[in-house]
């Protein structure tokens, strides 16, 4: 077969052009610092980059949700620390009343004290956090426990879990059961306590006293309960960190350029360039334009 002058020509350019186009490559991974910036450069590793940062997505989420829940927890858990302290005020003045030694001023003075605290863990009860009330369950657009105009207490308590997804397939509990720490039972209690108090009859002031360490107890294991729960949380917590640090490496070990050899590669690929062109201003005829410079 003749080998033409044409055929050097077309050889070399497309050569050239390749040439031009490897340079390109390099440069751009150089540049990006990804071994493939487009799919065709290298489909299995994009097929594989998709599935490693869906997985890095999904993990990203459980973080967001994990704040969700250790705010919810963090909260619940205030509000009963808070209730309890005030249940204790409540014993406190509780015993002082049922001394024997109160006047019946005294005894008004305690009970209005305890009215204002009884107010104040209504208040607790209708703790909102991002808009939302935690203190009941599923219904978190409805206040568990309503204070009409007359004092008295409305109860609408919903005791539904309300579940956060932490990680795959884990849904755990981030609520407590509002009935066990601000239930309509423990504010009959104080209702009655208040009661016994403005009368100034404490005979019955034993019973209501053990009503009132009865709440307290169940305070407490509620209390118990989502200290175990955010127990296992802050776990949870440590073993989606782990994921995360291990699911970007695995994406950056897929996709990440090597930079020493990228750079290797380019310069290597610069040197065949100019000897390309060196070889093929040689290889190449003059042409009758070349003579008539």
């Amino acid at each position: 077969m003749r080998v033409t002058q044409s055929m050097l020509a077309a050889n070399s350019l497309r050569n050239l052009s390749k040439s031009y186009s490897d340079m390109g490559k390099y440069q751009e991974q150089l540049a990006t610092g990804k071994k493939i910036n487009r799919p065709s450069d290298d489909p299995v590793v994009a097929i594989k980059g998709m599935f490693y940062r869906t997985n890095l997505t999904e993990v990203e989420q459980y973080k967001r949700n994990l704040n969700e829940a250790y705010q919810w927890m963090e909260s619940s858990e205030q509000g009963i620390e808070h209730a309890t302290e005030v249940t204790q005020r409540i014993r406190e003045l509780l015993v002082q009343g049922n001394n024997g030694t109160n006047s019946s001023d005294d005894l008004k003075a305690i009970a209005a004290e305890i009215g204002q605290l009884k107010e104040d863990l209504a208040g607790v009860a209708n703790t909102q956090v991002a808009g939302r009330y935690i203190f009941n369950g599923t219904k978190t657009d409805e206040k568990p426990i309503t204070v009409n105009g007359d004092g008295s207490l409305t109860f609408d308590m919903n005791t539904e879990p309300f579940n956060v997804e932490v990680s795959k397939g884990v849904q755990l509990k981030v609520n407590i059961n509002a009935t066990n720490v601000f239930g309509s039972d423990f504010f009959n209690t104080l209702d009655s306590i208040e009661a016994s108090l403005k009368n100034g009859d404490m005979s019955n002031g034993g019973q209501l006293l053990s009503d009132l360490d009865s709440q307290f107890n169940t305070m407490l294991a509620e209390r118990s309960e989502i200290g175990a729960r955010y127990n296992r949380l802050e776990m949870i917590d440590a073993r989606i960190q782990d994921q995360e640090i291990i699911a970007n490496r695995i994406l950056s070990e897929n996709e990440d350029a090597d930079i020493e050899r990228v750079i290797t590669e380019l310069t290597i690929q610069e040197s065949i360039h100019r000897a390309s062109l060196a070889v093929g201003s040689k290889v190449i005829q003059p042409t009758l334009i070349d003579f008539l410079r």
